[in-house]
């Protein structure tokens, strides 16, 4: 066998270009274009938590519209982001990564012009079909374009930069909003355009890509996945209108029975396929089943503190949003920051310790949030930040573990689909957490306010005018009930991840030792 250094240089970069579809001159083209188009979905999910306020206090938003505001990006993204993969073997990845930030931009513009909250809902749900296409193919294209050998160099540039643009996201929408006011709110939106647009003319600077083949999209799967997602999602806000007293009844049991059903269907439709979208097969691995179910319940709680944190930070205790936005810092920070140590540390000692030991410390964090807010201590930078950075820790501690599991705990010929599995049970785990925790804090604040519910505005809405001095200490007292009593339940389902995983992952203890193998 031949060495590296055996190998002519002009052979070597023959073979290395007969291995990519783009020239070595022109893969930093496609590597910035995929950090740009990464900034667009990582920036779009944080800043929104943090202007969700303005936007409220600017479109006469209800809790109910917040929560459509946030999930129908989501809901798009999670049901269609299987596709949006296929979609890029099928036609290309050039082409579909373009296509994807296009609608992305375009449907982002709409964002910014929206003249009401149903328009800016609309909107958002086509920006997560954008996103769905876009999303999946900024690191595939990475993987595409470079040769084996410079591939994790370049991934490693990508990560760390997305990571950095996560974290810087959130602190400048803020800033923009506590300059500007509530309006600005557009701006985060419109911002998208000439990043999309640069984005977008690199990539036309490099050869289109040939596809992978004749993999037929499960168009179906995807229909009942949205329709089934997207009806319990409905039935659950519509819980959080009725808890807030402005009607729904009975109205959310039909749309969360349809989901249910629905959701069977889609199982069903998928088990029938030979091509599915989700191969089932796999949730017969206890460990990759364990990791998933670890998954939902981790990324339900951390969703559901970051969703609805904000609120009570900017419209309970009147922070602003610029201090409001660095409690999205500690978590990018920390995964970045820590990622490939804890990585080592996971192929040390196996995935089963660190995610046991990280779902742990970030329940830790969330019991200290919901124990702050609680006692009506409101205190940022030495109350719920110190907790946040806590959060960072238990993460960082869990997340390059969690993909060690899921891709290790199925043959190499099925990673791709795991991955992409476990992205989107990640996904669907926050359009729920938002969905359902909505239905709680709105029958906690409502309960909390009492007879005076009708006199002061709904959880996490800004008041447009100071109120009497009674009802405004009931409906901070009731923001602080409504949050803590979310937090608590975060808690739990961060103990219940702790639990899953070391019920379900391996340590390297327990893998059998060569001698054992061989007899």
């Amino acid at each position: 066998m031949q060495g590296p250094c055996e190998i002519e240089p002009e052979l070597a970069l023959g073979a290395a270009a007969e291995r990519t579809f783009c020239p070595a001159s022109r893969r930093h083209y496609v590597l910035l274009a995929a950090i740009l188009a990464s900034a667009l979905g990582f920036i779009d999910g944080s800043v929104v938590s943090v202007a969700m306020p303005a936007m409220r206090a600017d479109l006469g938003a209800s809790l109910a519209d917040a929560q459509w505001i946030s999930n129908a990006y989501a809901l798009a993204l999670a049901a269609l982001i299987l596709v949006g993969g296929g979609a890029g073997d099928k036609f290309g990845l050039r082409k579909t990564f373009i296509a994807g930030i296009v609608l992305f931009i375009l449907a982002s513009m709409a964002c910014a012009a929206a003249p009401s909250t149903s328009t800016l809902i609309l909107s958002r749900g086509v920006q997560g079909v954008g996103a769905a296409f876009m999303v999946p193919g900024s690191l595939a294209i990475i993987a595409k374009a470079y040769p084996k050998e410079e591939r994790g160099r370049a991934i490693g540039i990508w990560a760390a930069s997305s990571a950095l643009t996560t974290a810087i996201g959130p602190v400048f929408g803020g800033l923009l909003l506590s300059v500007f006011g509530d309006a600005a709110w557009r701006v985060i939106f419109a911002i998208n355009l000439p990043l999309g647009v640069l984005a977008v003319a690199m990539l036309l600077r490099v050869p289109a890509d040939r596809p992978t083949g004749d993999r037929k999209l499960d168009v179906a799967g995807a229909v009942l996945a949205t329709l089934a997602f997207g009806a319990m999602s409905y039935g659950l806000t519509t819980l959080s209108a009725e808890n807030a007293g402005s009607g729904g009844g009975s109205a959310a049991t039909l749309p969360l029975i349809l989901g249910a059903i629905l959701l069977v269907g889609f199982i069903a439709w998928e088990r029938s396929r030979k091509a599915p979208m989700i191969d089932l097969s796999l949730f017969a691995i206890v460990p990759f089943s364990g990791a998933n179910i670890a998954t939902f319940v981790l990324y339900f709680a951390l969703s559901g503190i970051l969703f609805y944190l904000p609120m009570l930070l900017i419209a309970g205790w009147g922070l602003g949003e610029a201090t409001t936005a660095f409690i999205f810092l500690p978590l990018s920070v920390a995964i970045a920051g820590l990622s490939g140590p804890v990585g080592r540390l996971s192929d040390a000692v196996g995935p089963r310790l660190p995610i046991t030991a990280g779902s742990l410390v970030v329940a830790l964090a969330f019991g200290g949030l919901a124990a702050i807010s609680g006692a009506g201590v409101h205190r940022f930078w030495s109350g719920a930040f110190p907790m946040m950075v806590l959060m960072g820790l238990g993460m960082a501690l869990v997340v390059s573990p969690l993909s060690t599991a899921v891709m290790t705990s199925v043959n190499d010929e099925d990673t791709g689909a795991a991955s992409g599995i476990n992205n989107a049970i990640s996904r669907i785990a926050g359009l729920m957490a938002v969905a359902a925790m909505g239905a709680f804090a709105a029958h906690r604040y409502a309960s909390a306010v009492g007879s005076e519910r009708a006199l002061v505005p709904g959880y996490g809405e800004p008041t447009s005018s100071p109120l009497p001095e009674a009802l405004e200490a009931a409906r901070v007292t009731a923001s602080d009930a409504a949050f803590s009593g979310i937090a608590w339940i975060m808690c739990a389902f961060c103990v219940a991840s702790a639990l899953v995983a070391w019920l379900t992952q391996q340590s390297k203890s327990d893998e059998p030792s060569g001698d054992a193998a061989a007899d």
